[in-house]
């Protein structure tokens, strides 16, 4: 009796081994199927659809692997994302997320074990080298870079022509004599020159990284609002466009596409992405044109700056190596994939030497024959690089209250100082 009581004591020890054994597999996200290779995205139009262009590419070089591509709101991955980290279970997530660059930091350094190094996966001096700070930690690639915020100037030519001015009147200007012409603009036409949402800064960040200035200091960490002369000198800026009339406010996306789309304004400042939204008023083809965007008034300021814009990132769970390999093979190296990028969905990468190809030197008829996708890529290469940090949105959520302020007569080297008051005692 006490052998098969002894029998069933180690019966019942082995089988509760392996079940807390299997419980503790599942909630490190172990896959037993490692030719699965899953992907979270947001945006079925842009970033979704050239994940599943990356898929069909790859099926060539290796149909063997399943990789499904998932669906989320931004907002979701970034809860998500948080919330599985922090608690140090990788069950659920996927083997490869995009996340947008002005955020990367935050992921990178709050979870540097939970990251696959992609360091020599792909070749990161073929990629414009402003995308590389954001996606890199002490000298290791982490991110993959995908899509360019480069921006650019889009202004209606016709509107130009009637106050006197050609295309080439507003190559490589400064704001100033954005905000001289756009005076003369108004006067022959009535149009303002820009919409602008007051709660949103990304007009500033565009001003202040022309000058290779951020919110925060080198380190990424350090709030650098008070004494920024980039800042100052681009909210002065923001405020001259506002006192000379020449911005219509908006409060939604869709009425800032109204803005361009109903004729409404002269110029439209802001990434290369909003290109197909131009495109989409069909009626006013021939008409619009593109300049490099308007630098700063300030020493080192250029004509080349970025909005917006993500990367992708390989998770440290099983398959991490499959999943880089499929991104190395396309995102990472495959210019024949991001001509197709750029016909299918108007998409300009990051990748230099895909700019040697057919999609890129095409003419656009819609910009009056401009070779719109190079000049872009031109200006690409010409963008500051610079730490966006980890507080971009934290930083911007007390500024665009002070910069209210500003306009209702605050000074603004008060309001910059109580900012970084606020920041500093915010962020830790």
């Amino acid at each position: 009796m006490k052998k098969v009581l002894a029998l069933l004591l180690v019966s019942i020890l082995m089988l509760a081994a392996c079940s807390s054994g299997s419980k503790t597999e599942e909630t490190s996200g172990a896959s037993k199927d490692t030719n699965k290779v899953t992907v979270w995205a947001w945006d079925p139009n842009f970033n979704i659809k050239a994940m599943n262009l990356a898929k069909d590419a790859y099926k060539s070089i290796n149909s063997d692997v399943d990789i499904q591509v998932i669906e989320n709101a931004q907002d979701d991955i970034i809860q998500k994302l948080n919330t599985s980290l922090s608690s140090g279970t990788t069950k659920g997530l996927p083997n490869i997320v995009l996340i947008e660059d002005y955020r990367a930091q935050s992921f990178l350094q709050a979870y540097p074990d939970m990251f696959y190094d992609l360091t020599g996966k792909f070749n990161a001096k073929d990629f414009a080298q402003y995308k590389i700070a954001p996606t890199s930690v002490d000298g290791k690639n982490y991110g993959l870079p995908f899509d360019t915020g480069v921006a650019g100037l889009y202004v209606r030519t016709d509107y130009l022509q009637n106050a006197g001015y050609t295309v080439a009147d507003l190559q490589n200007i400064d704001w100033k004599k954005y905000i001289e012409i756009g005076k003369k603009v108004k006067a022959a036409t009535g149009k303002n020159m820009l919409t602008q949402d007051p709660n949103d800064l990304g007009l500033i960040r565009m001003m202040i990284q022309s000058a290779g200035s951020w919110y925060t200091k080198e380190d990424g960490k350090t709030p650098n609002l008070a004494g920024n002369k980039a800042l100052k000198v681009a909210f002065e800026t923001y405020k001259e466009l506002l006192d000379a009339d020449l911005v219509t406010p908006v409060s939604d996306w869709s009425q800032f596409l109204a803005g361009f789309n109903n004729g409404d304004v002269a110029t439209v400042p802001t990434g290369n992405w909003i290109t197909p939204s131009v495109k989409a008023e069909a009626s006013q083809s021939g008409k619009w044109a593109v300049v490099p965007m308007p630098r700063l008034d300030i020493e080192g300021a250029v004509n080349a700056s970025n909005l917006g814009g993500s990367s992708w990132y390989v998770l440290n769970v099983p398959g991490k190596e499959k999943a880089a390999e499929f991104l190395a093979k396309t995102f990472g190296s495959n210019v024949d994939f991001y001509q197709t990028l750029n016909k299918e969905m108007g998409a300009i990468g990051t990748y230099a030497p895909a700019t040697k190809g057919e999609a890129y030197q095409a003419a656009d008829e819609f910009f009056g024959g401009q070779k719109v996708v190079s000049d872009f890529a031109k200006w690409t290469e010409q963008i500051p690089q610079i730490n966006y940090g980890l507080h971009t949105y934290a930083i911007e959520d007390l500024l665009a209250v002070e910069a209210q302020n500003y306009i209702k007569g605050k000074k603004l080297d008060k309001a910059l100082e109580d900012a970084q008051k606020q920041a500093e005692a915010q962020i830790k």
